[in-house]
This record gives structure tokens, sequence and C-alpha cells, in this order.
């Protein structure tokens, strides 16, 4: 499990480019049918599913967010379009990886002009993203072209390298939001694997280009037409902002049971049953309402008839920056809490009663 969560934090893949995280999971779906679209979507089916049973959609995007070559000026340095939300402060002076044509990454420095240069009004000034500029170390366009073969159009993904700290249960590395909620995808099918007898056809449904617009999920919930659905996330972490009452996404305090954010409301019957079901398993659990945000559920529970979707985060901290913090403990009780429901859960229960 360790392995794979870090070949999928790891991997490059800003949306739109998630070819190197379709290759990953490709290699750990043994277990599975596997398959993929045009749009690179993930398709991962029990071999156990009989076609006869109701359809339990497991949903995460595979992609992190990222960057464009925008141009290349004729010094050298690269201008770039967001792939994504970012705030401009996060981006100044780290090192990021520029995709080429024939699959190289090109290292970089998102250019931070020194304080010897700036005046005042620059100083203060708040940062466009017109004016952020990648340096390859270059010092003229043709260099940059012709030496190290990077076009407009290329992607750009942050540098960063998967840790993990065994003494505090911890990861640090990129992509959290969602290369976590993917491996939890993933690890939650496994272990349903091994069960002879579910409730549910399960299939797993890894999505791209949620990121800049939840593209991915109108494609993949048209294709499964699940009868029901649970959304992984790397969800934001608030515990450093918050007192611990107020804080809805602490880290070492258990998946996050998402009520609403800006893209759905909750399945008010499917929530309680959750809570239910990690109340007798002592799955470790938090609630959220969020004023803003919004996941793949935004897509899916609209799609076919309507369907019912959970949505269970696993807190990440710093996500849509380079350098992200989750608890081990947390991705353990997401999965955890995915295979109660699917093990357990009795549909009917979820239809209003008159």
């Amino acid at each position: 499990m360790l392995n794979l969560i870090r070949e999928l934090t790891d991997a490059f893949g800003p949306s739109g480019f998630e070819e190197d995280v379709v290759r990953v999971i490709h290699r750990y779906s043994e277990p599975f049918k596997f398959s993929v679209d045009a749009m690179n979507n993930v398709y991962l089916s029990l071999k156990s599913n009989t076609g006869k049973k109701p359809v339990l959609m497991l949903d995460a995007h595979t992609d992190e967010v990222g960057f464009m070559v925008q141009s290349i000026q004729t010094n050298g340095l690269i201008s770039i379009a967001a792939l994504g939300g970012w705030v401009m402060s996060n981006i100044p002076a780290h090192t990021v990886n520029i995709k080429t044509q024939s699959g190289t990454l090109v290292r970089g420095i998102v250019a931070s002009k020194p304080p010897h240069f700036m005046s005042d009004a620059e100083k203060n000034a708040p940062l466009q993203i017109e004016n952020l500029m990648i340096d390859v170390g270059c010092t003229s366009r043709d260099e940059v072209v012709s030496n190290l073969g990077i076009q407009v159009g290329d992607p750009i993904a942050p540098d960063v390298n998967f840790e993990y700290n065994e003494t505090t249960g911890v990861f640090f590395g990129k992509a959290f939001d969602n290369r976590l909620g993917t491996a939890a995808v993933i690890e939650t099918m496994r272990q349903l694997a091994e069960i002879d007898e579910l409730p549910f056809d399960v299939i797993g449904a890894l999505a791209t280009q949620e990121e800049v617009g939840t593209r991915g999920a109108m494609v993949t919930s048209q294709i499964v037409k699940p009868d029901i659905a649970i959304v992984f996330e790397g969800s934001p972490a608030d515990d450093l902002y918050f007192d611990s009452q107020t804080a809805q996404c602490a880290m070492k305090k258990g998946t996050q049971i998402r009520h609403m954010d800006a893209s759905y409301v909750s399945h008010r019957r499917l929530i309680d049953s959750a809570k239910d079901l990690a109340n007798a398993a002592d799955i470790p659990f938090q609630s959220a309402v969020r004023r803003k945000g919004g996941t793949n559920a935004g897509r899916i529970h609209m799609q076919n008839k309507a369907v019912p979707v959970l949505v269970l985060g696993i807190p990440s901290r710093y996500v849509h920056t380079h350098y992200n913090y989750a608890s081990m403990d947390d991705f353990k009780a997401t999965v955890n809490l995915a295979k109660a429901i699917a093990m357990n859960l009795d549909l009917n229960s979820l239809n209003l009663k008159l």
C-alpha cells in the first residue's frame, strides 16, 4: 500500500496529462478488470461482479494542479498558464518539472526576482500568473526549444518526492489531492476482492481533469451508471487555522464525511448510514460542512435518475501547493469506512418513506 501511494503521488499528472498516473494504476490492477477510455479515465471492476446487482461506484480523480507552457520568451524564460486553482503567492521560488513531447522531464525554477531589483511598489503588488516565469537555466529561446525540446503546450507539475515518516505515521509529498483518493479506491477494491459475497457490483472510476471542472467524472458517471457512489478526496486540512470545535478536517482525527460544499448537498440517509457503520466499527470520522470547494460528487449525484453520493476525505495539509502532509491512520479510516459500506449498506434503506 505504501509503495502504491508513493508511486501515485510521485507520478507526473496535471489535468489533461494523466498518462503516467494511468500507467501506475495499471501496474496495480491485476486483481481487477482494467479499462481506459479516450480521456484517460480508468475503470476497475471486481472480477466477481455479476451484472445483476446494484452498482457501487468508487470515484477519485487522478489529476493534480499544475501549469502549461504558454509562451517562450526571447531570453529563455517560460510564461505559464494555470491548470487548476493556485494561490499566486505559493508558486514562486519552487522547482517544477516540464514534460516534453519526448517524455523527458526538464527541471525549472519558478523565477522570483531578488529584492535588490524590486521597487517598493513591486514588493507590495499582488502577483499575477502573467508575470510568473519559469527559468530552466537557459539564456535564449533557441536553447529552450532546440536543446531541451520544450514547446508551447507542454505540461508542468511540481517537483517533489514522496517520503513516509514511520515515527509520526505521516506522508509527505505532492498531489495528495487526489492521488491519496486514487490509492484509497485501489486499496478498498483490493480488500473487497477478497470477499466472496457482496451486495453490490463494485466499479472503481478514476477520473481525469477534476481540477479544471470535474470533466472526467461527467464521462465516468455516464458509463458506469451507478446506483450509489463514494467519492474519495484528499481534502484540505483545516486544523491549523481553527480551534478544535471549529475544525472539520483535522489530521489524525479520521476520515472526513462531507455534508455539503459548493458542488452538492449530501444525501442525508446515506450520511446517517455511513455514520452508523463508522460508529459500530469504531472508525474515526469528522463531519464537515463546506461553504466553498467541490468534488466529483457535484457531477455524479445529478446523473441518470440521481445518485446518492458519499464524499470521504483524507485530511491533507497544504493542498494545491507543492508540498502536502497526510496521516496513514486517516487513509486507513477512509478505506475501512468505504469497505464497511460496500459490505453492509442496504440500498433500500436510502429510499424516502412516505
